[in-house]
């Protein structure tokens, strides 16, 4: 399944063979855009489909094999229908015929450990209605909605996209601002984005894109330029700007280039407080100057792309920190959201990418195995920041008023 790509709600459908789910995402779309049939395990891998759901908005639907699947390869089936868990926002867990049992206890024990919030759609209802004792059951043991649903109609639609309202987290769909809180009306934010060769031709990065779209939705002033043009540009302009956001991979020459008492950070930094662990970033980066030899360090490069001779994580990363401590360290590289090639156990630091092609329950996830193990984690930014000596200067803007933040370092 390829995963991470879409930022709208994923909700996922989950259910044993046959029970309806691909006829139940076909009628929240309003289009065919799942297979039916009447042959159990129609569904193999798990397929995502982006569309409007009418009356709620565009979301990315899941749609899963069977949890029921057997033998060898429905093993694998069912297993990518459980790592899908992770990746989505909201779990519809699909039952009919009044059947629940282990299958659907397993799929719960994912939610809840995963704390993706769900709810319980009984389909097929025209065939069996829902059992009285099994909705209090379910809703008393679970405390989630139970519904009774069939899709030969349209009539419980509406009811289930309210559920759905209801029940999935306001941070999935609300997209909060990146740095809206350290702006006011007409405050100039300096843009600094070189243009090497990981810049795609002819665009700026996403995050690039973003935070422009964020200085504007604040009814602030966004000024992009070259790295090599700012100390030009403030000189011959004598603009001070309120905040300056920079590239990670010039983080130095930014530094020297913007005055001490203008905030500067970085785009990968803001993407950590904006979706990423922050506070956990902030409590491990400092793990870096107590690295020893041997010691195995994971980069998670979630967001999947070209890869550079010069690549960020799998080159400069890797060449800034070996430096920076003097260590003979090995380093592993895991793209996309693909399993680790490892126990986390076995690692002694993590360090994430900014996650802009992914959302926020994703990169969270990602991480989570790490943060319980107490493995420390940082992100792409916060750990070029800090081999570069402005590791302080880079967070400051975020954490100015979090003095509590400031105790880790």
């Amino acid at each position: 399944m390829a995963k991470g790509k879409e930022s709208k709600p994923h909700i996922g459908i989950y259910g044993r063979r046959n029970h309806g789910k691909s006829s139940l995402i076909n009628q929240l779309a309003g289009q065919d855009i799942a297979i039916v049939s009447d042959h159990a395990g129609t569904t193999t891998d798990p397929v995502k489909k982006s569309f409007e759901i009418t009356g709620f908005g565009p979301v990315v639907l899941v749609d899963t094999a069977g949890i029921d699947d057997s033998g060898e390869l429905g093993d694998k089936r069912t297993d990518k229908t459980r790592k899908s868990i992770p990746t989505i926002d909201l779990g519809i867990l699909v039952i009919a015929r009044n059947l629940f049992g282990d299958f659907e206890e397993k799929v719960i024990e994912e939610f809840n450990k995963t704390a993706t919030p769900f709810i319980v759609v009984h389909n097929k209802s025209d065939e069996q209605p829902l059992d009285g004792s099994l909705k209090e059951m379910l809703e008393s043991r679970y405390n989630r909605p139970v519904l009774d649903y069939n899709t030969v109609g349209s009539n419980h639609k509406g009811t289930l996209i309210d559920v759905i309202k209801r029940t999935i987290p306001e941070s999935a769909y609300k997209t909060p601002s990146l740095v809206g809180d350290l702006l006011k009306y007409g405050d100039i934010v300096l843009l600094i984005t070189p243009i090497d060769i990981e810049a795609p031709a002819g665009r700026l990065i996403l995050p690039q894109v973003q935070a422009i779209r964020d200085v504007l939705d604040n009814d602030a002033v966004s000024i992009v330029l070259k790295e090599r043009e700012v100390d030009a540009f403030l000189k011959k302009t004598g603009i001070q700007p309120s905040l300056a956001i920079t590239d990670s991979q010039v983080f130095t020459r930014a530094d020297s280039s913007v005055p001490p008492h203008i905030p500067l950070t970085s785009f990968s930094i803001v993407l950590a407080r904006y979706k990423g662990d922050f506070e956990n970033y902030v409590k491990g980066t400092p793990a870096i100057s107590q690295l020893k030899d041997s010691d195995r360090v994971l980069l998670l490069e979630s967001c999947t792309h070209h890869v550079s001779c010069d690549d960020i994580g799998r080159v400069k990363i890797p060449r800034w920190i070996s430096n920076f401590t003097g260590k003979n360290l090995e380093y592993e590289v895991v793209a996309g959201l693909n399993d680790l090639p490892r126990p986390i156990s076995e690692y002694a630091l993590v360090i994430q990418c900014g996650g802009c092609m992914i959302t926020r329950k994703q990169l969270i996830n990602r991480i989570r195995p790490a943060v319980e193990a107490g493995i420390p984690v940082t992100n792409y930014g916060m750990a070029i920041a800090y081999v570069q000596g402005i590791f302080h200067r880079a967070i400051a803007p975020f954490v100015r008023q979090q003095t509590d933040a400031l105790d880790y370092l």
